[in-house]
């Protein structure tokens, strides 16, 4: 039997089982698979974490370096998310230039980290105009199971709650010390199957799905980003309660990458 066709076969039993309110991981609708979030997984990297879900594991490594501020924020560091998809995570990733998945996580995890204000970029300038500090995410899916974006957010988040700032070695300071986060932004990703909605897909749920939409909250309760991914429609109703549900989830999530 060709690979499509069993794809279609297990699409089809996929979306049968979301209609009785099952998953084909046993799971229920609102449940994550297990989470575990390791900080300090690289020792070379200023700051690092390994976040897995279920069999999802990615890596994210944090790199400072002082270069030249952008012309336009003279007073501000500047931050750069980049996502690599290596070969070796998933039969459908293949070597060249960059996957659009990979540039989708990027952006989607560059987003939840600017628009929480997570970082204060002005405290990361050495002298305006000419000397800030460059904060490079470099996030390496390892394992593509399902679900990139929240396992690529949580490696990040706890990689940069456990990152020092190398201020010795670049002599700009007398001693190095640790980079301040502000806030602590999580995603959760949602996706639909028919007339469910689920989080945290599998890697055949999302082979399966017909839309999917990723919410990103902080720990102060406010919504600081969303996306939409795929052509599948959600209505006002479901909007309002995959946000709902990211909030229920974002605590725990987030006290996994803290370490808490």
């Amino acid at each position: 039997m060709s690979e499509e066709v069993t794809a279609e076969i297990l699409t089809t039993h996929i979306l049968d089982l979301a209609q009785t309110g099952k998953r084909l991981d046993g799971r229920g609708a609102d449940e994550y698979r297990t989470i575990s979030v390791e900080p300090g997984f690289v020792s070379t990297a200023d700051g690092s974490a390994l976040a897995r879900i279920g069999q999802t594991s990615v890596l994210c490594g944090i790199k400072l370096e002082v270069g030249k501020p952008f012309p336009d924020t003279p007073n501000a560091g500047v931050l750069t998310t980049n996502a690599e998809l290596i070969p070796l995570a998933s039969p459908t990733f293949e070597p060249g230039p960059p996957h659009p998945r990979a540039i989708e996580v990027s952006r989607v995890v560059d987003r939840a980290i600017r628009a929480a204000e997570a970082i204060d970029l002005a405290r990361l300038c050495v002298t305006p105009g000419e000397k800030s500090w460059v904060c490079y995410v470099d996030v390496h899916v390892l394992d593509h199971s399902g679900n990139l974006i929240d396992a690529a957010l949580l490696a990040a988040l706890g990689a940069l709650a456990h990152t020092t700032v190398p201020a010795k070695r670049f002599e700009v300071g007398e001693s190095d010390y640790a980079l301040e986060l502000r806030h602590h932004p999580i995603e959760c990703t949602f996706t639909r199957l028919g007339d469910a909605v689920v989080v945290d897909p599998s890697f055949e749920e999302e082979r399966a799905s017909q839309g999917r939409i990723t919410v990103a909250t902080d720990e102060g309760g406010n919504l600081v980003a969303m996306q939409k991914g795929l052509i599948g429609a959600f209505s006002p109703d479901d909007i309002r309660d995959v946000v709902n549900r990211a909030f229920d989830h974002g605590d725990r999530l987030r006290k996994l990458a803290l370490g808490g």
